[in-house]
């Protein structure tokens, strides 16, 4: 909005009607941006603060909003807007010094604003912000979950989502470190036609998981991913056929038990649809697999397998906490 904008009065007798959350308060409308997440971080600051006049927060992403006269929601979403009972509204660094003004314990950042020079000092500083506000909502859109998920997940298989996030990585690693070593054509093809799978379930993981509930030992994970697909490609196909069989006997069963305590719960298809899908995947990685081992593995390649097993075992284990 341009800066002659910041204040105006806006006459009673032209205000269109607005819908129930835009009417104005008998203190302050405070007129933000809903679908910003760097906006519902700070205005879900300002309702837990205790104000000293009634304070009124519309949301001028929601279509049904009705904008005040004068402004257009585009104008609205550009910047911070407040709107006093008087029908005056300021935009900027004045609304943040009018907003401050009504909370008791940031009145002294209000009070800034009667020093000379300093609204322009903090309007030139916004209008900094807005330039690299973009950036920063990707930033944050990305610790956020994916609409509809937050909150969708049963606390008791938070964990277990966590360590399918550990083992979807580790599975990538698997097949860059196979990718890394192997020069064998077909095994070359059979590692990157699964780590494309693997990606692909990797992502669907993340799809429910913000940043924050992920796993914190992410890059113990790919490297534990990488050996465990470089070391057995060292000693040639078969012993990578063999290993992918064992990891996967594995995902199919840590698979197998989150699907069983979601089988009679209300409300999480999606979930279990999706943890279905990847355990198909993960099966048919192992059938294949198995297949092109070959004869059962002698008494090392059995060993190597039990370790990877029990490795996976006892990663879940730890993923699940951190």
């Amino acid at each position: 909005m341009p800066a002659n904008h910041d204040s105006q009065r806006l006459p009673a007798s032209v205000t269109p009607p607005a819908a129930p959350a835009a009417q104005p308060a008998p203190g302050l409308t405070v007129l933000y941006d809903g679908s910003c997440p760097l906006c519902r971080r700070e205005i879900a600051l300002y309702r837990g603060l205790q104000a000293s006049q009634p304070l009124c927060f519309a949301d001028v992403s929601d279509p049904a909003m009705v904008p005040p006269a004068g402004t257009s929601a585009q104008a609205l979403r550009a910047r911070f807007h407040v709107r006093h009972a008087d029908g005056r509204l300021d935009s900027g660094a004045r609304a943040f010094l009018a907003l401050w003004a009504a909370l008791p314990g940031w009145r002294w950042l209000a009070r800034l604003g009667a020093i000379p020079g300093v609204p322009a000092l903090m309007e030139g500083t916004y209008r900094a912000f807005l330039r690299v506000r973009p950036a920063l909502q990707r930033a944050a859109a990305r610790l956020e979950p994916r609409p509809g998920a937050a909150g969708r997940i049963p606390p008791d298989l938070l964990g277990e989502l966590r360590s399918d996030h550990a083992g979807e990585t580790g599975a990538v690693m698997i097949y860059r470190g196979v990718l890394a070593v192997a020069r064998d054509p077909a095994l070359r093809d059979f590692a990157a036609r699964h780590q494309a799978t693997e990606q692909r379930h990797l992502a669907l993981v993340e799809d429910w998981l913000a940043p924050p509930q992920r796993s914190r030992l992410l890059g113990p994970w790919r490297v534990a991913g990488w050996l465990t697909g470089a070391l057995p490609a060292l000693c040639g196909a078969r012993a990578v056929y063999a290993t992918i069989a064992a990891v996967e006997t594995f995902v199919d069963h840590h698979y197998q038990q989150q699907i069983d305590r979601l089988e009679d719960r209300a409300g999480h298809d999606d979930l279990r649809q999706m943890l279905i899908a990847c355990q198909a995947d993960e099966r048919h990685h192992r059938d294949e697999a198995a297949a092109l081992a070959g004869p059962p593995p002698g008494p090392l390649l059995r060993a190597w397998c039990a370790l990877v097993g029990a490795g996976s075992s006892a990663a879940v284990v730890v993923a699940r906490r951190f």
